[in-house]
């Protein structure tokens, strides 16, 4: 059975931000915004890290902008057949 990683500091700091922003702003941060803000100076990496989350299901966008992201409720662990 394959476990998922835990999120890396970076993923976890990006994640605070979105929350603190979308309270703050009601939409989620830009890329630059959020590079600027944990330390990476290449959107690219910003996207990069962004995507990992949205793979995991922890944030989504509605939009082809980052800006339009939205935290979501993790997902509770699938449980195999054998324990029903």
């Amino acid at each position: 059975m394959r476990r998922e990683r835990p999120l890396s500091v970076r993923q976890e700091a990006i994640l605070r931000l979105i929350r603190s922003w979308i309270i703050e702003h009601g939409e989620g941060p830009t890329i630059r915004q959020i590079g600027a803000r944990v330390g990476l100076s290449s959107t690219s990496s910003v996207a990069y890290q962004l995507a990992q989350l949205e793979k995991r299901g922890l944030i989504s966008r509605p939009g082809r902008d980052w800006s339009s992201c939205q935290l979501e409720s993790p997902k509770p662990p699938r449980r195999g057949l054998g324990s029903r």
